[in-house]
């Protein structure tokens, strides 16, 4: 996929008057929180507003997030329009997502669907699979691939059927096979850089305005294992 513009730590992966596309990398975040640092939704303003000369406030619709560990995918909304049709899109789940995690351990079978039910616990931030439903329990569901054996790791692809918060990472965790890097759901020892091996690694929708059948594929991070996939 080619990188349009890596200016200002931001790989910009497709842009046009409705929407943008970016490639998060480790340690950003989407929206604005109580940790105070700066968002990704800001520093893309900023590139928006120097680009276009806008005088004023830059209007930029946050469509979905990613976890600040996470890399891969975010989608921006550039007008009203397309941010309520976005939104539209993936609520109504009319998005394909492809993911791309590292495990350490290899899952039983070479490809499966998962399907637990999430329980969020809002306290510690993280949520918990259980094979069956329990209260406050919402269904998630996804299918997985084994695409590469590596010397230490596995590398999967993975196919959300629904979005769940931290959904990838704890029904990885649920069968065994916590992703590279994330202590909070099992593994035993955190990156370097703070991140986890999970890449948002492909988009496929339709344009909300123009009707166009997009697929945005996201460059994995410069690193060792991610480059070996």
């Amino acid at each position: 996929m080619k990188i349009l513009s890596d200016k200002n730590n931001l790989q910009i992966l497709h842009e046009d008057n409705h929407i943008i596309v970016v490639n998060k990398r480790v340690g950003d975040i989407v929206q604005g929180d109580k940790t105070g640092d700066k968002p990704l939704s800001e520093v893309v303003k900023e590139y928006i507003k120097d680009k276009y000369n806008k005088p004023g406030e830059v209007f930029l619709g946050v469509v979905h997030r990613l976890d600040r560990p996470t890399t891969g995918i975010v989608v921006f909304a550039r007008t009203s329009k397309a941010l309520s049709r976005m939104n539209e899109l993936f609520s109504n789940r009319e998005t394909k997502k492809t993911y791309w995690a590292v495990v350490k351990n290899k899952p039983e079978n070479t490809q499966d669907k998962l399907v637990h039910y999430l329980k969020r616990n809002e306290k510690n931030n993280t949520s918990k699979a259980h094979s069956r439903e329990v209260p406050d329990s919402k269904l998630a569901s996804l299918d997985y691939t084994i695409i590469k054996e590596l010397n230490n790791y596995f590398a999967l692809e993975i196919n959300l059927h629904t979005g769940r918060h931290h959904q990838i990472r704890a029904q990885l965790s649920a069968i065994g096979c916590p992703i590279k890097g994330d202590l909070k759901y099992g593994f035993d020892r955190s990156n370097p850089d703070g991140g986890i091996h999970l890449h948002a690694r492909k988009l496929v929708f339709i344009h909300p305005v123009s009707k166009e059948n997009l697929s945005i594929v996201a460059p994995v991070p410069n690193d060792v294992i991610w480059k070996a996939i």
